[in-house]
This record gives structure tokens, C-alpha cells and sequence, in this order.
């Protein structure tokens, strides 16, 4: 059973970079759909899709690749179900000199931090990935 699964997402997708594989298949959820949307939108992974076998939804991430080179370095988990973690507009801080993107989840969605400083709203910080 998996508790979190926002950092289950997120593990498998950098494990499959670290193994070189070219797809990665997950669980399906409506949050892990909207978070690969943005990963897609970042240029993070090449695409994803929902796709249900035997009653079972999956997502199939395909991983992107840059001359041999993952597109994602890490990620950080940084709000968790034990430890919420809630920052206004004027605290999200870019990442690695805005290489890399923090999502946030919002009174209007998920975004990406950039996003939500273009809207000024804050929320809570689910993760970074650079």
C-alpha cells in the first residue's frame, strides 16, 4: 500500500531515468494525471497518457532524453502527509536559477510556481524537479 502517493509518482519516474528506460507505467489518480500534464507541459517527459487494462487505470509516462542525458537530475518531495508545507506568492523561490519548477496545489489547481506568482496566489508546495 502506498501512502503518498505523489512521492510514489515522482520516485518511479526518476528511477526510470536512472535505469535509462524510455516508459514508465503508474498507477492511475486524477492528482498523478494533473502533475505528468504539468511534467509534459515543462518539457520534463515527452507525453502521457491514461490507459485502463482489466478494469486497472495506468499512466504511461514517456521519459525524456536530452543526447543521452535524463530531462530530470532529482526530485524533492517537500510537502507530506505527515508535514504540510504552505508558502505565499512572494516565498516561492525559483529553482536552481529556474532550471527546474516547483508545483504547487492551488484554490485554481496544480501549477507550476511560475504560475502562481504570474497569478499571485500561494499553496501548498508539493514538490520541486530540476
Amino acid at each position: 500500500m502506498v501512502n503518498d502517493p505523489i512521492a510514489d509518482l515522482l520516485i518511479q519516474i526518476k528511477n526510470g531515468y536512472m535505469a535509462h528506460l524510455k516508459e514508465v507505467n503508474v498507477p492511475y489518480s486524477i492528482i498523478k494525471e494533473k502533475i505528468a500534464g504539468i511534467l509534459t507541459n515543462e518539457g520534463f517527459i515527452s507525453g502521457c497518457d491514461v490507459s485502463e487494462k482489466n478494469k486497472n487505470k495506468q499512466i504511461h509516462i514517456v521519459l525524456s532524453y536530452k543526447e543521452k542525458d535524463a530531462a530530470i537530475t532529482d526530485v524533492l518531495r517537500v510537502s507530506k502527509p505527515g508535514r504540510r508545507v504552505y508558502e505565499p506568492f512572494t516565498n516561492l523561490k525559483r529553482v536552481l536559477g529556474g532550471r527546474g519548477i516547483q508545483i504547487i496545489s492551488t484554490s485554481k489547481g496544480l501549477m507550476t510556481d511560475k504560475q502562481a506568482k504570474k497569478q499571485k496566489i500561494g499553496g501548498e508546495v508539493l514538490c520541486k524537479i530540476w
